[in-house]
């Protein structure tokens, strides 16, 4: 018998290749994945639990896909990802629509074991966990969930940090790098899909090669992947600060496929809230590294992000924050406000900060880099830029584009005009107009696009 499945992912990229994984793995099962839920035997829901919002948005979603039951054709509930694998036995005793409940150890035996589900066969217990200590997985075949013309490679899982308010190491196990020739060999199967845009993506893409081959490999990897044909433009996502290295700086200003951006999640600055939160480094290396980045490396973009109200974080460690990011390093930022999470060593420090403070410090900091973002939108009003072209707008007037200096999903979009018809993967130059908050308004120059 065929059935039908269909998928909720949720969460960051990384989750979204893991989603991709299983779709491939689900095809391999005789499934046909859909996008009608109410047409789907069985949904996965790919689920986040990172900070709080994330553990409620995945609650609410199964719940959700949980109606179609009554509403559709739903015989298997299944539930994966990191939300599983921290409330394995939870999910099954709260939320009786739930079958089937896989851990982040677990993603290759998803599709099979709700293939068995669905034939009838008996399962003893409806919960699998095994212990995420390998990334063999990320080389079953995957299937891509969009026509985007950008797509993650996923270079490592799991993280070795022991920051003390993150639960990642604890649901995703040790960092683990996944060999160069799998990675180039996937690289090949985006290019070979349309993707013109790769994202490289871990919980710390710095340390890559480390575990594997005793030293870090990231420039010899990118170095790898800019040979490929049809890869235009290569992204790095999740530096750590303390491994951005003479080496990597040196590829950034030569190699003209890897962008010149970097997300850098340095989540404070004050060195005792560094200390408390078991980061590496301090401010001043902090703040030298990014003076450095910005004079070596001209037109480079930075993103990070912040941690307001972490245990013990008093007003003037608040205000040492507030006047760094006033000197405007960042083009994007966000800021969370701390989220207890038990099972990490911060849940249990003294000097926990009322809701209240954590929000209105969290709004201080956004208002201040608020300012920023003002003078660096109009910096870029008049100015011709490479824009990759991913669609057309929900309005049908304008295209949507980025150039190098926006990620995908997390940084504000170009709307484009264009004399003549686009299509998605497009490269065409665009003069930028004006803006609208955060969003540039920009028009086409010239009669082609670039390949």
């Amino acid at each position: 018998m065929s059935y039908k499945v269909g998928f909720i992912s949720l969460g960051c990229p990384k989750n979204l290749v893991d989603s991709e994984i299983m779709l491939g793995s689900f095809k391999e099962n005789g499934f046909e994945p859909v996008n009608d839920l109410t047409q789907a035997d069985a949904i996965v829901v790919n689920t986040c639990a990172f900070v709080g919002d994330a553990k409620e948005e995945a609650i609410v979603t199964i719940l959700e896909a949980a109606r179609h039951k009554e509403e559709g054709r739903l015989r298997a509930l299944v539930v994966t990802g990191c939300l599983a694998e921290r409330y394995r036995e939870e999910i099954i005793r709260e939320i009786p629509e739930v079958d089937l409940v896989f851990g982040t150890g677990s993603i290759p035996q998803v599709a099979s074991r709700t293939k068995a589900f669905l034939d009838g066969e008996r399962l003893e217990n409806p919960v699998w966990c095994d212990i995420p200590n390998t990334v063999d997985y990320l080389e079953n075949p995957r299937m891509l969930s969009d026509n985007k013309p950008y797509a993650y490679l996923k270079i490592a899982e799991g993280c070795s940090n022991h920051c003390t308010y993150c639960i990642i190491p604890k649901l995703r196990g040790p960092y683990r790098s996944r060999p160069i020739e799998y990675l180039i060999r996937e690289a090949e199967f985006l290019a070979g899909q349309g993707k013109k845009e790769i994202i490289l993506i871990a919980q710390d893409v710095t340390l890559y090669g480390q575990d594997l081959y005793g030293e870090k490999k990231l420039v010899e990897l990118i170095r790898a992947l800019s040979e490929i044909g049809g890869i235009r433009w290569i992204r790095l996502l999740y530096c750590y600060p303390e491994l951005i290295d003479d080496a990597l700086i040196q590829e950034m200003k030569q190699n003209d496929k890897l962008v010149k951006y970097m997300d850098i999640p340095i989540q404070h600055i004050s060195d005792s809230v560094l200390k408390a939160m078991g980061r590496r480094g301090s401010g001043r290396y902090i703040e030298t590294l990014l003076k450095r980045l910005k004079k070596e490396i001209p037109g480079i973009v930075l993103r990070t992000s912040l941690i307001a109200g972490f245990p013990g974080e008093t007003e003037a460690d608040h205000q040492k924050l507030k006047n760094f990011v006033k000197k405007g390093y960042f083009q994007h930022l966000g800021v969370f406000a701390y989220s207890r999470e038990e099972g990490t060593p911060a849940y249990k420090m003294k000097g926990q900060v009322p809701a209240r403070v954590k929000s209105a410090r969290r709004k201080a900091i956004l208002e201040v880099q608020q300012q920023n973002v003002a003078k660096y939108i109009s910096s870029r009003i008049g100015k011709i830029y490479d824009t990759i072209i991913e669609g057309v707008a929900e309005d049908g007037i304008f295209y949507l584009g980025r150039t190098y200096m926006e990620a995908p999903e997390i940084d504000p979009v170009i709307y484009v005009t264009s004399p003549y018809p686009l299509q998605t993967g497009d490269v065409v130059k665009v003069k930028m107009l004006c803006s609208e908050e955060y969003d540039l308004i920009g028009e086409v120059i010239g009669n082609e696009s670039s390949e």
